[in-house]
């Protein structure tokens, strides 16, 4: 495919400055544009990542923006077919993703603010924790479609529960099959009958005792990476993920990913963003996928959109 079009990334921390290295180094866009509130962060990063491009192979030219608190500097993210938001607090040992929940918000506000005025026709994908709460802010603020405002959290969580499978197994990852739907939190669902390995149910290769402790670490797979870390949270896998659901918009794949979009009546279920599978495309979602699910895992479904649904519905006020 040539080079086309123009992505944005709103924060350049690690999380930020990866995925922009990841966006730029798949050669698909014309344009990547980093953004930060540190003056000459984004700057210097986007320079070393030019810099690193006759290395890699790739023509993208990543652009780095400093911006301010009156909006100054979001210019350069017009025109921007996506938008990737990752500002905000990471998490840190010993604290939830909820504890984000008032600081990032503000954050959001500002930067759904500045993304509807410069960026108006864009597909945003958020990744700012925590996840459920501010995709329903982004999309409040923004006034976009419901289509047109994703949330990270599935593909991420299913690539951790692949690891820890796989990982369990001694076996390679892409030989594994796996899913994560509901929220990206507590009332995360990891899905196990439709867990395979080389086609054969994961029932049949690991115990129920076996199989919820990889469950229990897939929720709280980012935790363990916080506490290893002690100064930040996850960013190669979290980016990794995020990259490739931006990837999936521009291609207009219709990639079938897991992600956080808006239900309307899929699971009997309405007016939440949530967990679930969904099909991309240039518009974001194109449709939501409804995966079969036993009467446990349904009724788990059930209780993660009840959760996110009361928690969204205070976003309003922050």
């Amino acid at each position: 495919m040539a080079r086309s079009g123009k992505v944005s990334v709103i924060g350049a921390g690690f999380y930020g400055s990866t995925t922009a290295m990841r966006l730029a180094e798949y050669d698909i866009f014309d344009t990547v544009v980093l953004t930060d509130v540190i003056e000459g962060k984004p700057e210097g990063l986007a320079l070393d990542l030019n810099q690193s491009r006759w290395v890699e192979g790739f023509e993208t030219t990543v652009v780095g923006q400093t911006t301010g608190p009156n909006g100054e500097g979001y210019e350069a993210i017009a025109g921007s077919e996506i938008v990737v938001i990752t500002a905000g607090l990471p998490r840190r040992p010993r604290r939830s993703r909820m504890d984000l929940i008032e600081t990032n918000a503000r954050i959001m506000r500002a930067v759904a603010e500045n993304i509807a005025v410069h960026a108006p026709e864009a597909v945003v994908i958020n990744v700012a924790n925590p996840l459920d709460e501010m995709t329903a802010l982004a999309q409040i603020v923004t006034g976009f479609p419901h289509h047109r405002v994703i949330g990270q959290a599935g593909m991420l969580d299913t690539a951790r529960f692949t690891h820890f499978v796989a990982e369990k197994l001694g076996v390679p990852v892409a030989s594994v099959t796996t899913l994560t739907l509901g929220s990206h939190g507590d009332t995360m669902v990891p899905v196990a009958s439709a867990c395979a390995v080389d086609g054969k149910p994961l029932s049949d290769l690991l115990s129920a005792d076996e199989i919820e402790e990889l469950v229990v670490r897939t929720r709280n797979g980012g935790a363990e990476v916080v506490a290893l870390l002690k100064t930040g949270s996850a960013y190669y896998a979290p980016s990794a993920a995020a990259a490739r659901m931006a990837k999936a918009v521009h291609e207009d794949s219709g990639a079938v990913m897991p992600v956080c979009a808006w239900v309307d009546g899929e699971y009997g279920l309405t007016g939440a963003y949530l967990g679930v599978e969904a099909e991309l495309g240039r518009e974001g979602i194109r449709r939501v996928v409804e995966t079969p699910l036993t009467d446990a895992e349904k009724a788990l479904l059930v209780e993660a959109y009840e959760a996110v649904k009361t928690k969204q519905a205070d976003v309003t006020d922050l």
